[in-house]
């Protein structure tokens, strides 16, 4: 199994500065989005698609 792919947030620091860095991965299926935070990217939470919308939309509504 090859390692996931991760993208890093356009809203994180700059190129080494991972103290803000949020990134997110596609699941072995589609039914699955990981999120993790970079200062420890051995932790990953998996997401439904849904679920992660839910949660975009909770933390624009509260920023």
């Amino acid at each position: 199994m090859s390692e996931p792919r991760w993208q890093k947030s356009t809203f994180s620091g700059p190129s080494g500065n991972n103290g803000e860095c949020i990134e997110l991965s596609a699941g072995g299926d589609t039914t699955t989005v990981h999120l993790r935070e970079s200062d420890n990217p051995t932790v990953a939470l998996p997401l439904s698609p849904r679920t992660l919308r839910a949660l975009i939309r909770y933390s624009r509504a509260t920023t």
